[in-house]
């Protein structure tokens, strides 16, 4: 197996998360000590970067690389004009945001968390069906979320969005199963399951009980 991969960037296919279009750079080539997603705007005054707020956990380091078109940045109230070939680098809890001024912006998003080793979560297969989930559609999701679990089995975070899709659609035994699995991929997810309301038809369930301890 060769140590090394090409892409052109056309060659990823774009997603969508809340309107705003990317390319996951990193589930594509397999990257897992760096985040990595290229953003492209459609028209002119699109959104090309979500707003992080400064509380938001998910804020972490990040450099940005404007690759074409044109945006300007808004990092800590402070507005910023970024042609190509611009770099903007932003700290963790700092809030940032980037709108195109161009149709086509592409901007190149590189992250991670300072001192900590990275964890690739695959949010970027996870991002196109959060609306459905938010509009309650839980066994659409359910049956869309299964597909992409049994082919990228290595993300957690997926298959316990997996159990509670599917323990909010009636699903239990499948839900049960798939949330055994998520706790033994990482421990994090026994105490997610705990708080989270998406599992409380399960909360009764004695196998649930000892899946969470209690």
């Amino acid at each position: 197996m060769a140590g090394y991969a090409i892409n052109h960037l056309d060659e990823i296919e774009e997603l969508e998360d809340a309107g705003s279009h990317y390319r996951p750079i990193r589930h594509h080539l397999g990257i897992t000590a760096f985040g990595a997603t290229a953003w492209t705007a459609h028209a002119a005054g699109d959104v090309v970067i979500i707003e992080h707020d400064e509380d938001d956990p998910t804020a972490d380091q990040e450099l940005f690389v404007v690759l074409n078109g044109r945006a300007v940045f808004e990092v800590d109230g402070d507005r910023l004009d970024a042609p190509p070939g611009t770099l903007v680098f932003v700290s963790p809890r700092t809030s940032r945001r980037a709108t195109a001024t161009e149709a086509g912006t592409t901007i190149l998003a590189l992250e991670g968390t300072p001192g900590n080793a990275y964890v690739a979560r695959g949010w970027e297969l996870w991002a196109p069906l959060a609306r459905l989930y938010g509009a309650g559609e839980y066994a659409e999701v359910a049956d869309r979320l299964g597909a992409l679990v049994a082919t990228n089995p290595q993300y957690p975070m997926l298959v316990f969005n997996l159990a509670c899709c599917e323990s909010q659609c009636g699903r239990t035994s499948e839900a049960l199963a798939h949330l055994r699995h998520a706790i033994g991929m990482s421990d994090e997810f026994r105490d997610a399951a705990r708080v989270d309301s998406d599992l409380d038809p399960l909360r009764d369930e004695p196998a649930f009980k000892r899946l969470i301890g209690r």
